[in-house]
C-alpha cells in the first residue's frame, strides 16, 4: 500500500497517514501553499457560520521563543522536571518545518451548542491535514501537556479559548508506516429502532 496516495481524492482518504513530527524534514509548505492549506482548512462544517477556531502560525524564527515558553511552562507543570524533560520540550518546539497551533474559539452562550462548535474545530484540523497531504506533505496533530498548560494557552489564546493541538507539517524524513485501524464491524452498525 502506498500511504498518502495522491492519485485521487478517494485514494488519499483511503491511505492518509500522519507522520511523526520529530521525523519531519524540509521542505515544508511554502507561504503560498500554507495559505492554501489554511483556506481549505477553513472550509469546514460550521453550524451558524461562527468560525469557532483560529490558526496561529509559528514562524521558523520564532521557534526559540516557543522553546523558552515551553521551558518556563514546564517548571510549573512538572516541578521535578529533569534535563531530559527540558530537552524534549526544546525538541518539540523546533521539530518539523511548519507549525500551526489550532485554537478552539467557541462563542459562549450561543444557540449553537458548545459541542457542535468544538466538533467544527476538529473538522478544521482534519481538513488542514488532508490539504497538506494532498499537496505532498505529511502532517501530525499533537497534544500533550503543553496543550493543557495555562501559560502556553495564554500565549496563544484569548479568553474562553483553548489549544486544540499543535499541527506540524513537513516532508517525511522516515518511511511512513501504517498503523492498526479499527475493523469496520466494531465501529459501524445498522440502527435498530427501539421496540414499543
Amino acid at each position: 500500500m502506498i500511504l498518502n496516495d495522491r492519485s485521487s481524492t478517494l485514494a488519499l482518504l483511503e491511505t492518509r497517514r500522519s507522520g511523526r513530527p520529530r521525523e519531519m524534514v524540509a521542505p515544508g509548505p511554502s507561504d503560498d501553499e500554507l495559505e492554501r492549506i489554511l483556506t481549505i482548512a477553513a472550509r469546514t462544517p460550521d453550524h451558524g457560520k461562527l468560525f469557532p477556531w483560529r490558526f496561529v502560525t509559528v514562524a521558523p524564527d520564532q521557534r526559540d521563543s516557543l522553546a523558552a515558553l515551553l521551558r518556563d511552562a514546564l517548571v510549573e507543570h512538572e516541578p521535578d522536571a529533569t534535563a531530559q524533560h527540558f530537552a524534549k520540550a526544546d525538541q518539540f518546539a523546533r521539530q518539523a518545518p511548519t507549525l500551526i497551533v489550532l485554537v478552539s474559539a467557541p462563542i459562549p452562550d450561543h444557540k449553537i451548542p458548545l459541542w457542535e462548535q468544538q466538533l467544527s474545530c476538529g473538522a478544521a484540523a482534519m481538513n488542514l491535514l488532508i490539504a497538506a497531504h494532498a499537496l505532498g506533505y505529511v502532517g501530525g496533530w499533537i497534544t500533550g501537556w503543553a496543550t493543557y498548560s495555562e501559560p502556553v494557552r495564554i500565549a496563544f489564546c484569548g479568553p474562553g479559548e483553548r489549544i486544540a493541538g499543535f499541527i506540524f507539517l513537513g516532508s517525511p524524513g522516515a518511511k511512513l508506516e501504517e498503523r492498526p485501524r479499527a475493523p469496520l464491524a466494531t465501529v459501524a452498525r445498522a440502527w435498530v429502532p427501539p421496540s414499543a
